[in-house]
């Protein structure tokens, strides 16, 4: 099938998808309109080079399939799907299939936060110990003259503020690093494959920090507490938090913490790259299991959603809260969260598809120019970098191949999602992000 046609056949899907209401607690959640890109002053012409760049990736064996969605002033223009679902089945990829979003769970975790924020049950500048008893104790791995890793007490308690930006000092523990103490330990006492989000928190008390408070921006296991600390403050599980005070109200049908055995059908399946870039089945311990409610939700990386639900949700922040007249924050909140909140010393080091990088790595090739607000990263000075964005854009990624942004100064937005662990190195999001603004022919229609 050619990307003309899969474009065709993906557009005519989401109209009839988004053109029915979704039920939502009786309710009916409105659509998001469709309408011709020259409408809102994009070039059709000029979009369909973005079509053909993701067939290509399929066409070369990259990517078993994808799905991309753009839209602005609150108006859908272009929704694709590409390839497969599943190589070994052969399904085309539907446009609303199933994807494991990862990291991009953050910043819907960093919206449940602020949430509580709004409702005054805690402060940006209140010591995380406040809402974590346990981490009253922590202590900071430094190494010594002679090159050993020493414990010492850090010099003062981690902030609110620090623990939505990365600057807390945690680590993650995503990889065995033995050029850092704190991320293996972290590996090695599996907080990650956690039992419970209380077992997290335990285990992260007892382990060292990456750095001091406030000394640097490290990727970090941050917004996992950030999901406990909802857990402790709302009284619900994370789970039921979202969904009663997010998803549910946004239409979000089919974003959760897993995938319910009637949408399996939807559910794409994950690869990996061998030595030579062949994709290969993923092979993933249990605690990565979409199919059932993991044991520890995980506010950094655990939900599965669609482009559709993740457009629903990127509307909402760029209309400053609000959707269809339901409100889930307030606009100055969501000015809040948008706001580069590091000092130009800070480097933002990953855009989260990456995980954690090792010092002898470069930063993704976003970090120049690169802030970072409230569980989102932010372009302060897009220039910088040479990235085509407004000021002010907010965007991130998941490691299973997923990323978006969302650029209010163009009043738009556009989620891209293939399967493949760890995507297909940076280039793949900058190409998208070039293309789109190509066919941006009229900024200010």
């Amino acid at each position: 099938m050619t990307g003309g046609k899969l474009k065709r056949k993906a557009i005519g899907f989401v109209a009839g998808l988004l053109g029915c209401a979704a039920a939502v607690g009786g309710a009916a959640a409105a659509p998001l309109p469709i309408v011709k890109p020259e409408t809102v002053g994009f070039s059709s012409i000029k979009l369909k080079k973005l079509d053909d760049a993701m067939q290509a990736m399929v066409d070369t064996g990259q990517v078993a399939g994808a799905v991309t969605l753009l839209a602005r002033h609150g108006k859908v223009i272009q929704a694709s799907s590409f390839g497969k679902r599943g190589l070994e089945s052969g399904d085309s990829m539907p446009v609303d299939a199933i994807f494991r979003i990862r990291s991009e769970t953050k910043p819907v975790t960093g919206v449940a936060m602020m949430i509580l924020y709004e409702e005054g049950k805690w402060k940006l500048d209140d010591p995380v110990s406040q809402y974590v008893p346990e981490f009253a104790n922590l202590r900071v791995a430094k190494m010594d003259a002679e090159g050993r890793a020493v414990l010492t007490p850090i010099s003062r308690p981690p902030t609110m503020r620090e623990l939505m930006t990365h600057t807390a000092g945690f680590a993650y523990g995503i990889a065995d690093d033995p050029s850092s103490p704190a991320d293996q330990a972290y590996f090695r006492a599996s907080v990650l494959q956690s039992e419970s989000l209380d077992q997290l928190v335990r285990k992260v008390s007892d382990l060292p920090m990456f750095a001091e408070p406030g000394s640097l921006w490290r990727y970090s296991v941050a917004a996992d507490i950030q999901g406990y600390i909802v857990e402790k403050l709302s009284g619900q599980t994370l789970p039921a938090f979202m969904q009663q005070r997010i998803f549910a109200p946004l239409g979000m049908n089919d974003t959760a913490f897993y995938v319910p055995a009637e949408k399996l059908d939807r559910l794409a399946a994950l690869y990996d790259a061998d030595a030579t870039g062949k994709l290969t089945p993923a092979i993933e311990g249990a605690w990565r299991d979409v199919t059932k409610m993991p044991a520890a939700p995980s506010g950094g990386g655990g939900l599965v959603s669609t482009a559709y639900d993740f457009a629903r949700f990127s509307q909402m922040i760029l209309n400053g809260g609000e959707l269809d007249g339901t409100r889930i924050l307030q606009p100055e909140t969501v000015a809040l969260m948008r706001l580069n909140h590091l000092p130009p010393s800070f480097t933002v080091t990953t855009n989260g598809t990456t995980g954690v990088l090792h010092p002898s790595q470069k930063p993704f090739p976003f970090a120049a120019g690169m802030g970072y607000g409230l569980d989102v990263a932010v372009a302060v000075d897009p220039a910088a970098s040479g990235a085509p964005v407004g000021p002010g854009t907010i965007s991130w990624g998941g490691s299973a191949g997923t990323w978006f942004w969302i650029d209010p100064t163009n009043d738009l937005f556009f989620i891209g999602m293939i399967q493949r662990l760890g995507g297909v190195g940076p280039g793949l999001d900058a190409t998208t992000r070039t293309l789109v603004y190509q066919a941006l022919e009229q900024p200010d229609q």
